[in-house]
């Protein structure tokens, strides 16, 4: 499947401030996270960030399709996020900080 994008981000609303919630309400801040992408009419992939060679569960996340570096960062910031990862048209992933 081919999307004509240019950027994207990788972002999720579960465990604010990595503070650990319980899996309903992880479920449902991503609920409201795929409303809010939905009523802005961007596409997302579901998918799981999970750092590799740490002890924090997986978590549930969206690479959200053509959603600019400013608008994710204000998402994130909405979400209550440490961080989110953005990629521009070369597709190298950055960290950005939100706090």
């Amino acid at each position: 499947m081919h999307y004509d994008v240019d950027c994207a981000a990788f972002l999720t609303g579960c465990n604010p401030f990595s503070r650990k919630l319980t899996e309903i309400e992880n479920q449902e801040r991503q609920k409201s996270l795929a409303e809010e992408l939905t009523r802005r009419s961007l596409i997302f992939l579901e998918g799981i960030g999970q750092h590799p060679s740490n002890n924090w569960p997986g978590e549930e996340s969206f690479l959200v399709l053509g959603l600019e570096h400013q608008a994710a960062k204000t998402l994130g910031q909405r979400f209550e996020q440490n961080a989110i990862v953005c990629c521009g048209a070369d597709g190298v992933p950055q960290l950005a900080l939100l706090r």
